[in-house]
């Protein structure tokens, strides 16, 4: 069963995705994350692992992952409870990660994959925080009320705990506190890992700066452009009023 056809049940569409093209090298999965996605969710995510996937980086790793794979959801619970796990047993079967939660575990991740890169995906912070406060944030806030299956209740419960408690200290409402947080984890980010193994990148630049990193060809395809604020609610059957 997936997260998919439970919300199928309860009569809520779930979007497709037109753009994803996954090519691997040699028509076979690499068991080794080669790109690790270190920025927060509401940073051009899901275009990036679009972008990825489409660059031959894939699969990769997303919290959609887990929202169509419901199999993955106690491990990462564990991790969230602080409960040891295998990374590479984790991300078995992915070739780069992005977004929540697995930014959540950069660091341990890039011990976990020691040649892996480190992706650092950025906006400007009035941005991000417009973004994420009318969707995440909001979504965080809502949903205990809402009408929702109860595998996403227990999604979102994670959720609230490593986002809005351990990330953001219960501040994530708070348009000071969460800017802080979000250009903080940049700060960490630039004096950890080094610099030869790092890109900050904000989608608005397009593929040249991402290829150039990736030691691949520049496609002659627009750079995918996914998962805007009606993207967002569109899974949970509409914005909450």
């Amino acid at each position: 069963m997936t997260i998919v056809s439970v919300f199928q049940d309860f009569g809520i569409a779930f979007p497709s995705n037109p753009f994803t093209i996954r090519r691997y090298v040699g028509g076979n999965i690499d068991m080794a994350l080669k790109v690790i996605g270190s920025g927060f969710g509401r940073t051009g995510t899901k275009s990036i692992k679009d972008a990825l996937e489409f660059l031959g980086f894939g699969p990769c790793h997303h919290m959609y992952e887990i929202v169509e794979n419901l199999d993955q959801l106690p491990s990462w619970q564990a991790l969230v409870k602080g409960q040891r796990r295998d990374l590479e047993n984790i991300f078995e079967g992915y070739t780069s990660q992005v977004d929540w939660p697995g930014a959540h575990f950069w660091q341990q991740s890039m011990t976990a994959f020691p040649d892996a890169k480190v992706l650092h995906s950025v906006r400007p912070p009035e941005k991000w925080w417009a973004s994420f406060d009318k969707t995440i944030g909001k979504l965080l806030d809502t949903y205990p009320s809402m009408d929702i299956p109860p595998p996403m209740r227990e999604l979102l419960d994670m959720s609230r705990d490593f986002i809005g408690a351990q990330t953001f200290g219960g501040n994530y409402r708070d348009r000071e506190a969460a800017i802080a947080a979000f250009e903080q984890r940049t700060a960490d980010v630039r004096a950890t890992v080094p610099s030869e193994r790092l890109l900050v990148f904000d989608v608005a630049e397009g593929w040249e700066p991402l290829c150039a990193f990736l030691g691949v060809a520049v496609p002659d395809v627009p750079f995918p452009h996914h998962n805007l604020r009606a993207d967002f609610w569109e899974v949970l059957g509409g914005e909450p009023t």
